[in-house]
């Protein structure tokens, strides 16, 4: 199923320093569950969770390079600029990722609403890449993995996904 995972939530099934997981948002959730990838505590959005190991290890697979999109605003000068160089490979802890597909959807005062699509998906993969081009993030939202949306889900709160949604997935 789906969860919209707030900031300040951590993506994993236990912590031993106290934090707050996504498991805590499932107290009532009647199947033990695991989150599928990972969101960092200070990002939010859409996650997926299952309690099927095999559906997990397909859905996370590199060979399956489901496109992960987010809003991502941003604190820089230039948005423009820095959105041309986001959809040019780069190079991000000795790694060259694939190009970014990224557009400007709202000017902001000292920065921008962007959104971003990438394919690999690695550790804070967003956040590095705005670094490099000279934009902080201030918020990260993942909006859609796959063909999957978040739509109006509230944070916190989760769905099942319909079985059109599952077969798209697999």
């Amino acid at each position: 199923y789906m969860l919209h995972k707030p900031r300040g939530f951590i993506t994993t099934t236990s912590d031993e320093r106290g934090r707050k997981t996504v498991m805590d948002l499932l107290a009532d959730y009647p199947v033990r569950v695991f989150p599928v990838g990972r969101l960092d505590k200070d990002s939010e959005g859409l996650l997926l969770m299952t309690n099927d190991g095999e559906f997990a290890n397909r859905i996370m697979h590199p060979s399956h390079e489901i496109t992960k999109t987010y809003h991502t605003w941003v604190r820089g000068d230039r948005p423009e600029q820095a959105v041309e160089k986001l959809r040019l490979p780069m190079e991000l802890d000795g790694y060259v990722t694939r190009p970014a597909e990224a557009e400007i959807l709202k000017l902001l005062d000292g920065g921008a609403l962007l959104s971003i699509s990438i394919h690999e998906g690695r550790n804070r993969q967003v956040r590095k890449m705005c670094q490099a081009v000279g934009l902080r993030v201030t918020r990260l939202k993942r909006v859609a993995e796959g063909t999957l949306e978040l739509g109006g889900l509230a944070p916190g709160k989760w769905r099942h996904l319909s079985a059109e949604e599952l077969e798209k997935l697999r």
